[in-house]
């Protein structure tokens, strides 16, 4: 009976996140106040997020780097896989789904926060009864512009992974850095990069899409907007893993 009731309301929940995409993915009324929103959203979801994303991936791009020269390294095995698996693991997974990851904390919950603070004071309804569309005014433009600026985000996270990575070569020396440069170099494949780029925009999707979801159909008072928030966070982090071993089994 537990089963029964706890699918029903999975079921129900996923109904009514199908519907309301269905409605904020409608041609926007106003192309020029979507446009606006679209900059807007772009700054404040993306441009915002771009220091704790380079923060984050020099650090773990020198840690790899160490952990990688500390633990595989050995004269059995050629000087650059230092450098070479530390680019795998940077451009493979964490500059696309460990960096998601982290970003559905940071921008899953403003999102969810936002739209649930305008629901709890009736500034969506206000909306509705103006005759506005408000699902497609208000997350189209989240979905749009978290999706438009995350393969940047990603790049700027391989880059200064690789970066991190040069700074252990260089100022901890670890190793030198013209093995970390032939580790870096060896048997590039570009699609390696797109992979990670495809994989993103997916991620930035879900993070949108759920917490737009979250935030949008928050019913109560200030207690349920922190609820909400935690929700999003915690079904969007779900999502990204799940989708991420179809991604990478259907890319790869």
């Amino acid at each position: 009976m537990f089963i029964i009731k706890l699918l029903y309301k999975y079921l129900t929940t996923f109904g009514d996140y199908l519907i309301l995409i269905g409605h904020s993915l409608s041609r926007p009324e106003r192309m020029r106040m979507f446009f606006k929103q679209y900059i807007k959203e772009m700054s404040q979801l993306g441009v915002n997020s771009i220091g704790i994303v380079l923060l984050i991936s020099f650090f773990i791009g020198a840690v790899i780097c160490i952990q990688m020269k500390v633990n595989i390294q050995s004269p059995w095995m050629p000087r650059w896989v230092s450098g070479y698996t530390t680019r795998e693991i940077m451009l493979l997974e964490f500059s696309s789904s460990i960096m998601c990851l982290i970003l559905a904390g940071k921008v899953g919950s403003n999102i969810a926060s936002e739209l649930g603070t305008m629901r709890v004071t009736q500034q969506i309804d206000a909306l509705d009864i103006m005759g506005v569309n408000s699902a497609s005014y208000l997350i189209l433009p989240k979905i749009m512009g978290l999706m438009t600026i995350m393969p940047f985000l990603v790049i700027f996270s391989s880059a200064m992974g690789i970066v991190g990575a040069y700074g252990t070569a260089y100022l901890g020396h670890m190793l030198s850095p013209d093995d970390l440069t032939l580790g870096i170099q060896h048997a590039f494949n570009p699609w390696f990069m797109w992979m990670s780029i495809i994989k993103s925009m997916f991620f930035a999707y879900i993070i949108a899409s759920v917490s737009s979801f979250f935030g949008y159909t928050v019913k109560g008072g200030s207690i349920d907007v922190g609820k909400a928030s935690t929700d999003a966070v915690v079904s969007s982090s779900v999502l990204i893993l799940f989708s991420d071993v179809f991604l990478t089994q259907l890319l790869s």
